[in-house]
């Protein structure tokens, strides 16, 4: 299943540079994964320094 990111998100930026699919994109006040684009890589969670990505 696609990773999602939970409201711990501080809006840094961090998982959107990591994405090799460009899935992450700045949401209103925290960042979105495009479920449809998401290969569950689980790059995002690894450079998170909230841990807010998580596989759904």
């Amino acid at each position: 299943m696609a990773y999602v990111i939970s409201d711990e998100c501080i809006a840094c930026g961090a998982c959107a540079g990591e994405c090799p699919v460009n899935a992450i994109s700045e949401g209103d006040g925290k960042y979105v994964i495009d479920a449809d684009t998401c290969i569950e890589c689980g790059a995002c969670a690894g450079v998170c320094p909230v841990g807010a990505p998580s596989a759904e």
